[in-house]
C-alpha cells in the first residue's frame, strides 16, 4: 500500500486529495477517506494537498493500525454491505461508499 490516510482525516474529509489524484483511487467513507492500495500508483500528489497532514506513505506511517484499516476497507465486507469494495477501478465508478470500517466508527 503506497499511501494511507490516517486519523486526522476523520470528520474532516477536505477532499483536496481526491481532486489531485490522477488515478481516482481515493474512496469516500462516511467520516473518512481511504486510498485503494491496488489502484494507487505511488505518485504522492495527494500528500502535500491534505490540509490536516493525514496522508503518508505506509512505510512511514506512525499509526500502523490505519495501514491495516485502510487495507480492510477494500478487502472485507463493511457494515451493511454484502461484499468488499474490492478494486472497482476508480471511486467515480462507485461514488461515496457511505460507510466506514469499525476502527473509524469507534472513534
Amino acid at each position: 500500500m503506497p499511501y494511507v490516510i490516517a486519523a486526522p482525516c476523520i470528520d474532516v474529509m477536505d477532499k483536496s486529495c481526491i481532486e489531485e489524484c490522477p488515478v481516482d483511487c481515493i474512496y469516500e467513507g462516511e467520516r473518512k477517506l481511504y486510498i485503494n492500495p491496488k489502484e494507487c500508483i505511488d505518485c504522492g500528489a495527494c500528500e502535500p494537498v491534505c490540509p490536516v497532514e493525514a496522508i503518508t506513505q505506509d512505510r512511514r506511517a506512525s499509526d500502523a493500525e490505519f495501514v491495516e484499516d485502510n487495507r480492510r476497507f477494500f478487502t472485507e465486507a463493511l457494515p451493511g454491505r454484502d461484499a468488499p469494495v474490492g478494486t472497482p477501478g476508480g471511486s467515480n465508478k462507485t461514488g461515496p461508499i457511505g460507510v466506514d470500517t469499525p476502527l473509524v466508527t469507534s472513534r
